[in-house]
């Protein structure tokens, strides 16, 4: 009789809980295109698995990885698997010699070098700042033109006129594992893209509203930038100067997976890095919104887990993809969300690994 008055205890309190989560998300239907097949270009190969681990000293989620003029890696991280309360910016030196170089308080996504070799951060406590060499901060933005909060700012480039341009994926929450999956299953346009003249210091918005707005990346001629919205596995591209100016296009559409970070090389090509590929069953209950209230209103631990899978595609200035580099199993490199390249080598960090993975390209 006890084990049956334990067993309604713990129900009145779960049934009610679940009810509660499952009211607090309002998503919207939608119908992804069927996914690509892995075959040509795309054919599954285990080049990650080589790569060599750069040890954060404990932190985990490298989001984005810069180098200044001597060669040495910055990346922001945050205090531990699936914990964004605390976070730093990094220097790993040459000799991989790690030193806190900026104590955010804060998971730091976008970084960048402007033409002072200030380092400009995206930091989800303060927004956009600048740091300077001698680690003198100072806040740009942390509001767009709207009045509305940068909670969850992310991808970051700045073109030679030292205009800074970014994304920021909400400016309802802070970011949290359970927000991410709000976010996730919801598909509702938030935060939005965004340019900083740091002349006038004013921000203006260039596109209100992205679906989970992420990496950002501007052309070789600067003509126009790319932005990746992560949950619609597609990149924009919005175009600066020209007859285009102001307009937004499609980039690539309908990718193998949930793509997070981008860059651009030297011949004007870009590398995407992704966060893992795309979830048959996330896919079919996209399109059944009472079906989506019910998966977030479960425990943390019956939610569907993504797949390990490390994944960075070359892809040209059309978007065509050149080549693709893969840890399918994940694991050596379960996650290749950031991806920079150096002197021959790519650097991909991700949101949770305590390294970051450094791969010698040999054919590009």
């Amino acid at each position: 009789m006890s084990n049956i008055k334990s067993v309604f205890s713990v129900m009145s309190i779960a049934i009610p809980m679940f009810l509660i989560q499952s009211c607090a998300i309002k998503p919207l239907a939608w119908k992804p295109q069927k996914k690509p097949l892995f075959e040509g270009v795309t054919k599954l190969n285990n080049e990650l698995t080589t790569i060599e681990k750069i040890d954060l000293g404990g932190w985990v989620g490298a989001e984005d990885i810069v180098f200044d003029s001597k060669g040495n890696l910055y990346c922001g991280v945050h205090k531990a698997k699936n914990d964004f309360s605390d976070g730093k910016i990094l220097k790993i030196n040459l000799e991989g010699k790690i030193e806190i170089f900026y104590d955010a308080g804060s998971w730091v996504a976008g970084l960048h070098f402007d033409n002072q070799n200030n380092l400009i951060a995206l930091s989800h406590k303060q927004g956009l700042i600048s740091i300077s060499t001698d680690k003198k901060v100072t806040l740009l933005a942390n509001k767009d033109d709207k009045g509305r909060n940068f909670l969850i700012p992310n991808g970051l480039d700045i073109d030679s006129k030292q205009n800074m341009y970014f994304t920021n994926t909400s400016s309802e929450s802070p970011y949290t594992l359970k927000y991410g999956r709000k976010l996730i299953l919801e598909m509702k346009p938030n935060g939005g893209l965004y340019k900083y003249n740091p002349a006038t210091k004013e921000v203006k918005t260039l596109i209100d509203g992205t679906y989970f707005g992420n990496g950002v990346v501007i052309s070789k001629d600067e003509s126009f930038l790319l932005m990746v919205e992560t949950t619609k596995y597609r990149i924009l591209k919005y175009w600066i100067i020209g007859e285009k100016a102001g307009k937004i296009e499609v980039f690539m559409d309908n990718l193998h997976g949930f793509p997070n970070g981008i860059s651009v090389r030297e011949d004007g090509t870009f590398w995407l890095g992704f966060t893992t590929k795309r979830n048959d069953a996330l896919d079919k209950i996209h399109t059944k919104p009472s079906i989506k209230k019910i998966v977030y209103g479960l425990p943390q631990w019956l939610q569907p887990k993504e797949d390990k899978f490390g994944m960075v595609m070359h892809l040209s200035e059309n978007g065509k993809i050149l080549n693709t580099y893969f840890d399918p199993i994940g694991n050596t490199m379960p996650e290749a969300g950031s991806v920079k390249e150096l002197n021959g080598f790519l650097y991909m960090g991700g949101d949770n690994l305590p390294y970051i993975g450094k791969y010698k390209l040999l054919d590009n």
